[in-house]
């Protein structure tokens, strides 16, 4: 079946099921020219809970997909592959994390969003990239903080906050390969280029960059028209949105190695057209979240949101 017959059948359905389609900016160019809201990781949340929408197809990875549902119980929320997963949520086991936790009792747990459901009950409050430091500064200064599981994003926010923080050794196995010898070497050949980085780089490869953020913020960053050439070192989907803000301008991937010219995470290009007309036809699989536990999570999720609008929060 061709692609734009793919794409009427899955307009069709999702007007049948009363559904919208929520990518991230990682997925391939034609899942985001099908969605009704692009975005990361948080913007991605609150669309999902505040849409009219009954059925929330999520193409992007599962934890995004639980983040929707823990925060609209009561919607269908589908995911096209149960396999897209996060070497981040994968390298959090539940147990391991709650002996972590329970170590340091008056601690206050903040997760990043990459994470289980099961993690995220266990947490304090979650964050995201794009608003990490407004929850970093809002806890106390008295208070000792647990960061999980991103070390490289904990260790930017303690640079940024100047608060010192016990990180979780984690990595996103995809950020980790950018190289920082290779970007140098770009940064020859482009010196008139602005280096847009993500901050689940390494601090060898962030040390390169111009502009160090979320998603978000480097889209944003693309429209600063004193530039024309950017070298993005985060995966490779997000340059579709970039080249559709500034046609005129060029996007440079940032290689990993010699042989790879750009980075792709394996487990966003899992979802395709097909699997997303077949999750809107089946109905499934459609995520199901225990209700205590549901209930745990979106304590931890609340208190996120509530920070980045600018109501304050208590930690007990």
């Amino acid at each position: 079946m061709s692609s734009r017959s793919l794409e009427q059948e899955i307009q069709a359905l999702k007007k049948e099921r009363n559904a919208i389609i929520l990518a991230h900016y990682y997925q391939d160019s034609d899942i985001q020219d099908i969605a009704d809201g692009i975005g990361d990781s948080y913007y991605l949340a609150k669309i999902g809970q505040s849409s009219p929408a009954q059925v929330v197809v999520l193409a992007g990875v599962v934890f995004m997909g639980e983040s929707v549902k823990i925060l609209s119980p009561n919607k269908t929320v589908l995911v096209p592959d149960l396999e897209a997963g996060c070497s981040l949520v994968s390298g959090t086991p539940t147990d391991k994390f709650r002996q972590w936790r329970l170590s340091r009792p008056n601690a206050v747990a903040v997760t990043y969003i990459n994470s289980s459901t099961e993690v995220k009950a266990l947490s304090d409050v979650i964050c995201t990239s794009s608003n990490a430091e407004k929850i970093i500064r809002s806890i106390p200064e008295d208070r000792e903080i647990l960061f999980a599981p991103d070390r490289n994003l904990g260790r930017f926010i303690e640079k940024k906050t100047g608060r010192k923080m016990i990180l979780w050794e984690g990595a996103c196995e995809v950020h980790v390969l950018f190289s920082a010898q290779m970007l140098e070497g770009l940064k020859r050949k482009y010196p008139d280029a602005l280096v847009l980085a993500h901050p689940e780089c390494e601090e060898a490869v962030l040390a390169y960059a111009d502009v160090i953020g979320a998603t978000s913020t480097l889209l944003a960053a693309t429209t600063n028209k004193a530039y024309k050439k950017f070298i993005v070192v985060t995966e490779e989907g997000i340059i579709h949105q970039m080249q559709k803000a500034r046609p005129d301008a060029e996007f440079i991937p940032a290689p990993v190695s010699e042989s790879c010219l750009c980075n792709r995470c394996p487990y966003m290009k899992k979802n395709s057209l097909e699997k997303i007309r077949d999750a809107l036809l089946y109905m499934k699989p459609a995520l199901e979240i225990p209700e205590p536990l549901r209930a745990r999570a979106q304590g931890s999720l609340d208190r996120m949101l509530a920070i980045t609008e600018g109501h304050s929060v208590t930690f007990n």
